[in-house]
Formats: structure tokens, C-alpha cells, sequence
């Protein structure tokens, strides 16, 4: 492939939902023991390191299902949904 062409990156379907949930159920978790849950999942997206998350409810089992890079792609997705359709759930 040529340096000017774009590649294609596709996430299935169902690890979107799946990191949907876990991200979901990874905050849940964080805001219930007391942490700041966006500041811990951006720690852990950044570097790799599962004890940013907390242990409580599974969460850091939970976490270790998806590599980072679905999980970035499950917050993107959500960001620019809302972005480009500012009507929506609001």
C-alpha cells in the first residue's frame, strides 16, 4: 500500500456493544468506590496499566477482555455521534 492511502479500520459489531458495557460498568464501578472514573480510564487507556482500574464489582477483569484500542474506538464513536447530531439525547 502507498504512503497516501488510507487504511481501513473496522470493529466488529458485537465488540462495540461489548465495550459499551464494559465501559459502562467500569465507571459504575470507579464513581461507587470513589475515584474520579474518567481520569482512572484515561490512565489505563494511556498506559496499559490495569490498576488504574479498581478491582471492585470485576472491573479490572472486565477491562482485560478488550485491547485499549476498542475501547478508544467505543468513546470516539460516542463523542462524534453526539457532535454531529447535537439533537440527540439531549
Amino acid at each position: 500500500m502507498a504512503d497516501n492511502e488510507t487504511m481501513m479500520f473496522k470493529v466488529e459489531k458485537d465488540n462495540v456493544n461489548e465495550a459499551k458495557d464494559i465501559l459502562l460498568s467500569i465507571y459504575h464501578a470507579l464513581k461507587e468506590k470513589g475515584y474520579n472514573p474518567i481520569n482512572q480510564i484515561v490512565g489505563y487507556i494511556m498506559s496499559g496499566d490495569p490498576t488504574y482500574i479498581t478491582n471492585y464489582n470485576n472491573a479490572r477483569s472486565m477491562v482485560r477482555k478488550l485491547e485499549r484500542d476498542e475501547l478508544l474506538e467505543e468513546i470516539v464513536r460516542f463523542y462524534l455521534d453526539r457532535q454531529a447530531s447535537p439533537e440527540k439525547d439531549r
